[in-house]
């Protein structure tokens, strides 16, 4: 089979170079198309040169359509209205979408579902492959511990980063109440401030910090009397996301239209 055909949609920005070196990197894939918003400076130039490369022949451009028709798949950490454009763009010209996107929210999401029955499309909150495991270690461990533990989830990520909390942690969130048995939207505890009062039992708390250059930390606490268990993933290196987003397209090439997760990829 030959290589397939992708394209970087937000080419010029940190995570968007991370892809492009890393979809050079890696075999069975090669660079078809890089993307940038209209109006942006980097139109034009080099995808490769800017991710410190070489050239690639591949220039920037703010015309996604033309792209995507003549690509098998799309590489997507951009935003989350950006991401529901493109999704629409990918069901039209059939092909794999993969989405580290974070802070899509319910009306987004089903607009993703919508377009996943045409396009091939897996979504995570992150595509690293400890960060998954991790989760299903979360889900185990949620499940044979009864509510005398509380659940509380603290992420760190670098000072530039927009949503909290972050995508990894509500996909550990989910993990959590998904071996409780119940549903995060109703047991979440996003903010804590003033005279809060006791804990109630069985929520599942979220801690945000930002600052620096942290790629990503995150720690599940499971705290009962007396003990405590602690699940921590540190992030550091962006190379760890593009290269399960990569995994991801090649598996996505494989399957029928559909949503699917990391855990789908890797077999969880």
């Amino acid at each position: 089979m030959s290589d397939m055909r992708l394209v970087v949609v937000g080419a010029g920005g940190r995570m968007g170079r991370q892809l492009v070196r890393t979809v050079t990197e890696m075999p069975g894939v090669t660079l078809s198309g890089a993307i940038e918003r209209v109006g942006s400076d980097l139109l034009g130039q080099d995808a490769g040169l800017l991710a410190g490369v070489g050239e690639l022949g591949v220039p920037l451009t703010d015309d996604p359509l033309k792209a995507f028709i003549e690509a098998e798949g799309v590489l997507d950490f951009t935003l989350p209205d950006a991401t529901v454009a493109f999704a629409e763009l990918t069901a039209q010209a059939r092909i794999v979408h993969v989405i580290g996107t974070t802070g899509l929210d319910d009306e987004k999401q089903a607009k993703i579902e919508a377009a996943a029955r045409h396009a091939a499309i897996v979504k995570s909150g992150n595509m690293s492959l400890g960060v998954n495991l991790l989760a299903e270690l979360v889900r185990s461990a949620a499940r044979a511990l009864d509510e005398d533990f509380d659940i509380e989830i603290v992420e760190m990520h670098h000072r530039h980063k927009v949503d909290a909390p972050s995508g990894t942690a509500l996909l550990l969130g989910e993990a959590a109440a998904d071996g409780r048995e119940i549903p995060l939207s109703e047991r979440s505890v996003r903010v804590r401030d003033g005279h809060t009062g006791p804990r109630p039992v069985g929520d599942i708390g979220f801690a945000t910090l930002r600052g620096g250059s942290v790629v990503g930390d995150h720690t599940v606490i499971m705290a009962g009397e007396g003990e405590r268990i602690e699940l921590t993933h540190r992030a550091g290196d962006r190379a760890i996301f593009a290269r399960g987003a990569v995994k991801a397209a090649l598996w996505a090439r494989r399957q029928k239209p559909g949503l699917y997760s990391m855990a789908d990829v890797l077999g969880l």
